[in-house]
C-alpha cells in the first residue's frame, strides 16, 4: 500500500476512539440525549447497511439487483461508514474470498505463525493490523472490473472523502438545528460520527478477525469462517460469517429459521424484494444447505451452529 494511505489509515484510525474517550469525558456532565443517542443508533444503522446491503451483498456477491439510484444512494451510505471506497472494499473483500485463509488472503488471522503468540499476532492483523499493511492492494481490475466499468460508482469512489466529511457535517448540523446551538451540534458530531465510527469499525473488523477464530461451524467448507451468534445483531446479520462463506452469493447470511430473524440486513432485503426496489434476489434452497451440511456429531469445530 502507499504511503499516503498508510497515513490516512494512521490519522483515521484512531480519531473515532479518541473522539469515543471525549464523549465518556463529557459524560459527567450529562453531555448525551435523547438526539445524541438517536444520532449514535440512526447513523450506525444506516451506514452499517450501507456497508452490508450495498458493499457486500450487492457490489461484491451480486446477491440481487436494483436500480442506478438506489446503488447509488447505498453506496454514498456505504462510504460514510469510513471503511473505504465502493471498488476498494469491493477488490479487497474478493480477494479475501479468493484466497481465504491462504496466502493472499488480505486478512486472515491464520497466516502469522502457529502457536499462542502467532493466535495473537493473526487475530491482530485480521482486525486491525492489515489496515497499514494490506488494505487497498487488490487489484482494481482483477477483482472489481465490473465496478470499474460503472461510471456511476466510479464518481462515488473517486468521491469517497466528501461522503466521509458528509457523514460527520450531517450529525453536526442536525445537532445544531434541533438542540439549538453550538453545544449540541457538537455533542451530536462525537456520538453520531466519531461513537458511531468507532463502534461500526470494530464491529467489521471483528467479522475479520472473530468470525474467522472463535465460533461455530455446520458446513463441509475448507477454510476458517464461524458463524458467532451474538455478534449478528450488531454486525446486521453479517457475523453468520461460515453461512456466507458456504454460499457467498446468498443474500441472506442466516439460513435457519432462528438466524434470520437475527439477520436484519437479510430482512430488509426481503422488505425492499416486496416493494420492488430489489430484485433477482439470490436464495438457497434446503436442498444445498443439506448437500453441504457436515455429517455426524462432530459437526464443527468447535461445537456447531
Amino acid at each position: 500500500m502507499s504511503r499516503v494511505h498508510k497515513t490516512i489509515n494512521l490519522i483515521g484510525v484512531p480519531l473515532p476512539l479518541i473522539g469515543l474517550l471525549v464523549a465518556i469525558a463529557l459524560l459527567w456532565n450529562e453531555a448525551v440525549g435523547p438526539l445524541q443517542l438517536g444520532l449514535l443508533v440512526g447513523f450506525y444503522v444506516i451506514t452499517a447497511l450501507g456497508v452490508t446491503l450495498g458493499y457486500h451483498r450487492m457490489f461484491t456477491h451480486r446477491a440481487f439487483e436494483s436500480s442506478r439510484a438506489f446503488r447509488a444512494i447505498i453506496a454514498v451510505l456505504g462510504s460514510m461508514a469510513v471503511e473505504g471506497s465502493v471498488i476498494t472494499w469491493v477488490a479487497d473483500h474478493r480477494k479475501h474470498h479468493a484466497f481465504t485463509d491462504q496466502e493472499g488472503d488480505p486478512h486472515s488471522p491464520h497466516l502469522s505463525g502457529p502457536g499462542f503468540w502467532g493466535g495473537v499476532k493473526g487475530l491482530w492483523h485480521a482486525h486491525i493490523g492489515w489496515l497499514f499493511e494490506t488494505v487497498g492492494t487488490a487489484d482494481r481490475q482483477r477483482f472489481a472490473a465490473d465496478l470499474v466499468k460503472d461510471r456511476t460508482l466510479r464518481v462515488i469512489d473517486k468521491l469517497f472523502f466528501l461522503w466521509v466529511v458528509l457523514g460527520f457535517v450531517i450529525p453536526f448540523a442536525v445537532g445544531w438545528a434541533i438542540g439549538g446551538g453550538l453545544g449540541a451540534a457538537v455533542t451530536a458530531l462525537l456520538w453520531g460520527g466519531f461513537v458511531r465510527v468507532f463502534l461500526l469499525h470494530h464491529v467489521t473488523w471483528s467479522i475479520n478477525s472473530v468470525c474467522h477464530f472463535f465460533g461455530r461451524k455446520r458446513f463441509d467448507i475448507e477454510d476458517e469462517s464461524r458463524n458467532v451468534f451474538w455478534l449478528a445483531p450488531l454486525s446486521m446479520g453479517e457475523s453468520w460469517h461460515h453461512n456466507h462463506h458456504a454460499f457467498p452469493t446468498s443474500a441472506f447470511h442466516g439460513l435457519r429459521p432462528w438466524e434470520r430473524l437475527a439477520d436484519p440486513t437479510g430482512l430488509l432485503i426481503t422488505v425492499l424484494e416486496k416493494l420492488g426496489v430489489v430484485w433477482n434476489v439470490v436464495r438457497v434452497s434446503p436442498e444445498r444447505q443439506r448437500a453441504k451440511a457436515l455429517s455426524g456429531p462432530a459437526e464443527g469445530v468447535p461445537g456447531h451452529a
